[in-house]
């Protein structure tokens, strides 16, 4: 997540996403319901954040960690964007597996 952090915050998508499972399979839940698929929530991010500027500079906080065995872990916490104009922020569950010997992001519910 400190690598998603630091690409969101330079204003890299692709980086960002490299924190998610790269399948068509990745839940990510918004306000808008449910969308499945890696490609679908760039393109999704893409829409939201369409420059640096709509960006910012991006925190997370990681309020709960917890294993669920040895290749599944729930995490939970707030986030928080910094930028010129407002600092808007709010909540993220994510389920993270490990796949091919690294964390990834399978499902994400942010608010």
């Amino acid at each position: 997540m400190a690598d998603q952090q630091i690409a969101w915050s330079k204003g890299d998508l692709e980086g960002f996403m490299q924190g998610y499972w790269k399948s068509d399979s990745l839940m990510f839940i918004g306000k808008r319901g449910p969308a499945y698929g890696w490609q679908v929530t760039l393109d999704n991010y893409k829409k939201g954040y369409p420059d640096k500027a709509a960006m910012g500079e991006l925190t997370f906080r990681l309020d709960k960690i917890e294993l669920l065995g040895k290749n599944d872990a729930f995490v939970m916490g707030a986030w928080s964007l910094k930028r010129e104009k407002d600092a808007p922020g709010g909540y993220f569950t994510l389920w993270f597996r490990k796949i091919k010997g690294e964390w990834k992001i399978v499902c994400d519910h942010t608010s």
